[in-house]
């Protein structure tokens, strides 16, 4: 196999306007919802300038996924290396959008959390251009928003872009492989119940206390999950409750309180079965408050679990390119959610950097990492090729 050439300069350039470009997801907030716009501009024109036929579709106003495709013959699968584009926020972060190049790391907000994969994909597409390499099918590579809050952006792709035979979602993962992962049901839960004046609470139906009845049949719930079977790969399931919102003033009775929550969810679950997990908590919290009166929302993100079989042809090239660069292939489930169920098709996760410095004040990646990660997606994308 031909020696990766990677230009080292340029894509440490690459990531640089990457971390310049600050892409902070905004979180379902309703000022900004462009966030994202000026990294869809950045990487449309870096995919542009490689040659790559570009394809961009708008999920959301002023937010837009963007790929380019690099055509092959049409006799082999069509691979895609996805990432995205937003960053978490950067509170308490001293200079988030510099990049600095120190002790063979690049530091900045989304060094890491991953524009690293986004760069290292610009690598994989110039030496294949640069070195003549014709595939037998399609490689495509996008940037989606929203990864961070919904995954709007991975979900659009897999339901209206380009129709992908397999895929790699470059989250940093130290360069081990995960080809499962929990799924997330995120939704809001709201109590309703009557305002009246604080000095006469009688006249009211506190909302907040009928939460608190919500919250301790939840906290069981969360109990029983923990003691569920596990999956061999994935482990149990779970239950947090990682917001509240309720009421204006010390002195009214408040007749609104939300909670969101979030449901990791092990292959053979689905949302439609949390959905019905959680009614019947709701039944088991009006035992102890006969008036309460709630809601569910439909969730904000209903992500199912990654589950892609060990002897699916992706997971089988990764493997063996894992195991020529770097003389292992470490397997396991990544810990967090990711984009890669999205896309529809059977997808590993394998990229340079460590989860440990995702959404830290101090983000920074490996630069030999990235390279790296550029020679595995080479040899991964030949692996799949029908002659390989």
């Amino acid at each position: 196999m031909t020696e990766v050439q990677i230009n080292r300069d340029q894509l440490i350039a690459d990531l640089s306007a990457m971390i310049r470009c600050a892409s902070v997801n905004t979180f379902g907030a309703p000022t900004d919802q462009g966030a994202e716009a000026a990294m869809a501009d950045l990487f449309e024109g870096q995919l542009r300038d490689i040659g790559l036929e570009i394809g961009t579709h708008e999920v959301a106003p002023g937010r837009r996924n963007v790929w380019g495709t690099l055509k092959g013959q049409g006799a082999g699968p069509t691979i895609l290396l996805a990432g995205h584009m937003d960053t978490v926020g950067v509170d308490g972060y001293g200079d988030p959008f510099e990049p600095v190049v120190k002790d063979g790391n690049i530091y900045g907000r989304g060094s890491c959390d991953m524009k690293a994969g986004l760069a290292a994909y610009l690598a994989v597409a110039r030496h294949l251009r640069g070195s003549g390499t014709i595939l037998a099918g399609d490689l495509v590579i996008a940037g989606v928003i929203d990864e961070e809050h919904a995954m709007a952006g991975s979900k659009h792709f897999g339901l209206y872009g380009p129709q992908i035979d397999c895929a790699i979602v470059a989250e940093p993962s130290l360069l081990s492989i995960s080809a499962s992962h929990k799924g997330q049901v995120l939704t809001t839960i709201r109590t309703k119940g009557l305002a009246a004046h604080s000095s006469m609470p009688s006249k009211g139906r506190n909302a907040i206390y009928h939460m608190a009845a919500v919250l301790d049949a939840l906290q069981d719930y969360a109990q029983d999950l923990a003691h569920r079977a596990p999956d061999p790969d994935c482990g149990r399931p779970s239950l947090s409750v990682g917001v509240i919102r309720g009421g204006d003033n010390a002195c009214s009775v408040p007749d609104l309180c939300e909670i969101d929550i979030d449901r990791r969810t092990i292959p053979g679950e689905t949302s439609a079965d949390v959905g019905a997990e959680l009614h019947a908590v709701m039944q088991t919290a009006k035992t102890a408050a006969p008036a309460l009166d709630y809601d569910i929302d439909t969730p904000f993100l209903d992500l199912p679990p990654l589950d892609t079989k060990a002897n699916s042809a992706v997971m089988q090239a990764i493997i063996s390119a894992c195991t020529a660069v770097t003389g292992r292939a470490d397997v396991a489930a990544f810990p967090g959610s990711t984009d890669a169920p999205n896309f529809n098709c059977p997808t590993v996760i394998c990229g340079p950097g460590d989860l440990a410095q995702c959404h830290s004040l101090n983000e920074y990646v490996s630069i030999a990492q990235i390279e790296d990660a550029v020679r595995i997606y080479v040899r991964a994308i030949k692996n799949l090729q029908p002659d390989a």
